[in-house]
């Protein structure tokens, strides 16, 4: 792919993306591994900026929070994916101060590193909240939406800044165009029913494959399932819905991954039948890869019954596939040059 002479913005923009990507991976091994209330409080661990290790540290730490006694392995994870975080912060604070610098440069994108600003000072806010509200499902799932709205902006700056992909597709090509757009929020639709699985400790409420719980349509309560708000005061480590609130939560995310995996799949071929760009080709093989991928840890996280790195590689998957759609509709709307 062909793009424009980098410039210290550009470079700087592509930085950030890699270490979006490591934050959302980081962020997954947190949750998955259930350190996501590693630390009680926010943004410190147990009123520090690192994780109590010594012997009177750790006393007092659990004096001043009896009901979380230090467990010095997920307090690490989780202030490791705080500083990776803090850091991405400061790249975006970084890109958005140079953007307004070079605001009168043709060709200087302002806006979206300015709302890109806006929004990782609400994920912060959200990480707060997921701590401080004991992991309320809803604000889980915001975060993690959050965190890859964060990587899906990034990566357009990076692609639309430096044009990669060279020529724009012919006219009778762009027809594609807003069946990408519809892919990609079928895409999100299907990660956010994804978060909410994961955040409701729902993922392993049908253990067999393709069956749940020996039922092809088990017994299901949609209301409890999907019930958003449920006040506060409440821990929600371990989960808190019954079984059929689970099975309801696993059942729909397998729907919405069977819609998701036949609509992509059809955009995949049509993205490869349009020859004449190999860029919209290549995106179109990376979208059919990386479906069958997902689909196979997917799988392999229910027979398998969630091993860790199986389920942080089908958040990672995820993110991946959400890069893959983003390019396809960068690489759709490229216009000629002048």
């Amino acid at each position: 792919m062909s793009g424009v002479r980098a410039t210290p913005f550009h470079r700087l923009a592509w930085a950030t993306l890699v270490l979006a990507f490591v934050v959302i991976i980081l962020g997954a091994y947190v949750r998955l591994s259930d350190a996501g209330l590693g630390c009680p409080d926010w943004p410190g661990c147990y009123g520090r900026l690192d994780v109590p290790d010594e012997t009177h540290q750790i006393a007092e730490a659990n004096v001043t929070y009896p009901h979380r006694p230090v467990e010095p392995a997920k307090a690490w994870k989780e202030m490791v994916h705080r500083y990776f975080a803090g850091t991405l912060g400061l790249s975006i604070l970084t890109l958005a101060v140079l953007a307004w610098r070079r605001r009168l440069m043709p060709g200087q994108p302002v806006v979206l590193p300015l709302c890109l600003l806006v929004l990782v000072v609400f994920q912060a806010l959200l990480g707060m909240w997921t701590v401080t509200w004991q992991l309320k499902p809803v604000v889980v799932m915001a975060h993690l939406l959050g965190g890859l709205t964060t990587l899906g902006l990034l990566a357009w700056l990076v692609l639309r800044q430096g044009r990669y992909g060279g020529s724009a597709v012919a006219l009778d090509e762009r027809k594609l165009r807003g069946y990408a757009l519809i892919g990609l929020v079928l895409l999100v639709g299907q990660i956010a029913l994804g978060g909410w699985t994961s955040a409701n400790y729902a993922a392993l409420a049908c253990p067999d494959f393709p069956t749940c719980q020996a039922h092809w349509w088990p017994p299901m309560d949609f209301r409890e399932a999907f019930t958003l708000w449920r006040g506060l005061g409440v821990s929600y480590e371990g989960g808190v819905l019954s079984n059929d609130a689970r099975v309801t939560i696993h059942v729909i995310h397998r729907l919405g991954a069977l819609v998701v995996f036949l609509y992509l799949i059809w955009l995949g071929w049509r993205s490869l039948e349009v020859n004449r760009n190999p860029a919209v080709r290549f995106a179109g093989l990376a979208i059919f890869v990386l479906l069958f991928g997902q689909l196979a840890l997917g799988v392999a996280n229910v027979v398998l019954h969630l091993p860790l790195p199986v389920a942080v590689a089908h958040n990672g998957g995820a993110a991946l596939l959400l890069l893959a759609l983003v390019t396809l509709n960068h690489l759709l709307r490229l216009e000629p040059t002048a």
